[in-house]
């Protein structure tokens, strides 16, 4: 479903702040260190906890597959200034099905609260919709995740309503509020929209 462009691992996004790149080797020990803080795992229904480092072996390995497979896209998020840096992730995941792909993202605690989440998610939702034939992003969260309930506010997504969710790291069903968002749609009230595509 991603273009030949995004399957190379030098495939990067940039935007006013942040550069969003694939994960590399190199990542795991940040990727460990941020992922494994329980205010970030335990909010996510798909970061086990407690997180080894062989946790973040296998996620970069999974995550290249994908990208380079092109049925999803799984993206570093670093700033600017400091590329090698990983402080988060951005994704969409199963875009071969139905049109439809689902967004996932977490983001280190010291860097809460600075609108990196919402610019990063922006600038993947702006590529998806414009280089792949994708009708419908969704989305789902905790419904006592207060910052990313505001992030999805913020990037224009449509409430579903309330619904179940698997939650492989948590070995259980979770409630959840889900979103969508469709092609088409007026999904620009955050201002940033101005992410440069770059594979070099």
């Amino acid at each position: 479903m991603f273009p030949e462009i995004t399957r190379d691992d030098i495939f990067r996004l940039e935007t006013e702040r942040l550069w969003l790149r694939w994960p590399r080797a190199a990542d795991a020990e940040e990727i460990r260190k941020h992922a494994g803080d329980p205010d970030v795992a335990l909010m996510t229904a798909a970061i086990p906890y407690p997180y080894q480092k062989g946790d973040a072996d296998a996620f970069i390995r999974a995550a290249r597959e994908e990208n380079a497979s092109g049925a999803g896209l799984q993206l570093a998020i670093t700033p600017k200034n400091r590329p090698n840096e990983p402080i988060g992730l951005v994704s969409l995941h199963g875009a071969e099905r139905r049109g439809a792909a689902t967004l996932g993202f977490w983001l280190a605690k010291p860097f809460w609260g600075q609108g990196m989440t919402t610019e990063a998610a922006c600038a993947l939702i702006d590529l998806a919709f414009g280089v792949t034939s994708l009708e419908r992003i969704l989305s789902s969260v905790a419904p006592t995740n207060a910052a990313s309930l505001r992030v999805h506010e913020k990037l224009g997504f449509q409430s579903l309503g309330r619904g179940v969710l698997a939650a492989p790291a948590r070995g259980v069903e979770v409630e959840v509020e889900r979103f969508e968002m469709k092609r088409g749609a007026a999904h620009t009230p955050f201002g940033a929209r101005r992410a440069k595509m770059t594979s070099s």
